[in-house]
């Protein structure tokens, strides 16, 4: 790894670390585009904020620090001579299996993003490994270190679960982006299936975003493609249709309590209207995916049947329903020792056959403190709409900002974030058991302070199995 030299570390910084890992992706753009601090302070302290954290999270396998403050520079020049980027200065984790240079990350650092370095992911062998392997030992949940952060996105959900990070890179292909988003409390989002290019044959694999804030999934969401999100057409309450187990997985009755209070908060809130009577049931997609993901033609007949009965059943559901809701994994997250025979894609995967966008929230920790995420799935190419409720359920305290603490950034520094922070533990007792939040979120954001940083006269800043391996 490239690190800083000692006197480069203890360089007095515009921007605390604490300070910075309160930031979203769009908080962070806004002040270095405002001029109320330079791409390059916010890359330090983002360097800063992962020597301080990463040792304990394992996050990273590579740290580019010397090219992340030179980019940095070179972003702040852009900017200087009059270029529009929406996301200036915004420090990314890159997906290690993706690289700098793929798709997404090049149309991310068009857009002003600067990479810090490489998310870990799983080795390619066969049987159980971790989901996330450094030379350092595995990567660690930020929420536990004796829970595994999911995979195969797995260092970069936890680098934003962390605060190293607002946004990262993953990629999914079965719940590569979704699991770890739920297991370490965060936003995980994939779009509709050919939105972007696909990272397999099989086009089943979606690039997709890890974040903190769900507007910084839409941002990232622009930026990839290139082009303005169209605005949402639906009005709400959404129509909505619950399933705890598509009708095959094996879903934990805990697991199911958290995510169905959550969604029962979003009615609450006026976001959705929830269908009465039985909800979704689906053909298990686990042989058809396999199929598909190995390449075998031509597909059986059992293949075929499986994905046009399951695409027969979604197009139904979604004429008279705007939304899907799941449980985004039929488990709480496992030790490092692995998933035994539990499938943690269960409840994701069939949403990368059918090609449907989907996200997971956090929805609320069981009993015994472990994090549950909703899954949230829509129309083909009604991205925005999943985004914008999603937004607006966070807004509203329907849903928990985030499970995490980010390693003690998130009790600070929210003068400079317009929403940013997450949950206290005082705040986890309002959603442990069922997963009823007790709308502390809401209470909390009430003093938060908008606008732009302010400065003191110093001119600081004041204040599963492995298919999933994709």
């Amino acid at each position: 790894m490239e690190v800083l030299s000692k006197s480069e570390q203890e360089r007095t910084q515009l921007i605390g670390t604490s300070e910075y890992g309160v930031l979203s992706a769009l908080d962070i753009a806004r002040h270095v585009r405002h001029g109320d601090m330079t791409a390059v302070d916010v890359v330090e302290a983002a360097l800063a904020r992962i020597a301080e954290v990463d040792a304990d999270v394992r996050a990273f396998t590579e740290v580019w620090a010397e090219r992340a403050l030179a980019h940095a520079a070179g972003v702040d020049a852009r900017l200087a001579r009059g270029a529009v980027l929406p996301l200036a200065g915004v420090p990314i984790g890159v997906k290690a299996s993706e690289g700098p240079g793929s798709y997404q990350n090049t149309r991310l650092v068009a857009a002003g993003c600067v990479p810090v370095g490489a998310t870990s992911v799983p080795r390619t062998s066969r049987g159980w490994q971790t989901y996330g392997h450094t030379d350092r030992g595995p990567t660690l949940n930020p929420l536990d270190p004796a829970w595994s952060p999911g995979g195969s996105s797995a260092g970069s959900a936890a680098a934003v679960a962390a605060g190293l990070v607002p946004l990262a890179s993953g990629s999914d292909g079965a719940g590569s982006v979704r699991i770890p988003a739920a297991w370490c409390g965060i936003v995980g989002f994939k779009p509709t299936n050919g939105l972007l290019p696909s990272r397999d044959r099989a086009g089943l694999n979606s690039p997709g975003v890890l974040v903190g804030d769900p507007r910084d999934a839409l941002a990232h969401l622009a930026a990839v493609t290139g082009s303005p999100v169209p605005a949402v057409r639906s009005t709400y309450p959404l129509p909505a249709v619950w399933s705890a187990t598509l009708g095959y997985a094996d879903t934990e009755p805990a697991v199911a309590a958290v995510a169905r209070r959550s969604a029962e908060n979003l009615a609450e809130a006026g976001l959705i209207t929830l269908a009465e009577g039985s909800g979704l049931t689906l053909a298990d997609p686990a042989p058809a995916w396999t199929a598909l993901r190995a390449g075998a033609p031509p597909p059986t007949e059992g293949v075929s049947r499986a994905v046009s009965t399951n695409e027969e059943r979604l197009r139904d559901c979604f004429q008279r329903a705007d939304l899907v809701l799941t449980p985004t994994t039929p488990h709480p997250p496992h030790g490092h020792d692995g998933p035994g025979a539990r499938m943690s894609v269960a409840l994701t995967w069939a949403f990368n056959l059918s090609g449907h966008p989907a996200l997971s929230l956090p929805a609320g920790i069981t009993a015994q403190g472990a994090p549950v995420g909703l899954q949230l799935v829509a129309r083909h190419h009604e991205e925005r709409q999943l985004l914008d409720l999603a937004d607006r359920a966070t807004r509203l305290g329907a849903v928990p900002r985030s499970l995490g603490g980010g390693f003690g950034a998130r009790a600070s520094g929210a003068a400079l974030s317009e929403g940013g922070g997450t949950v206290t533990d005082n705040d986890r007792e309002g959603w442990r058991g069922d997963g009823g939040f007790l709308r502390a979120d809401r209470r909390r954001r009430g003093d938060r302070r908008g606008g732009r940083a302010a400065r003191g006269s110093d001119g600081r800043l004041a204040g599963h199995r492995g298919p999933d391996h994709a």
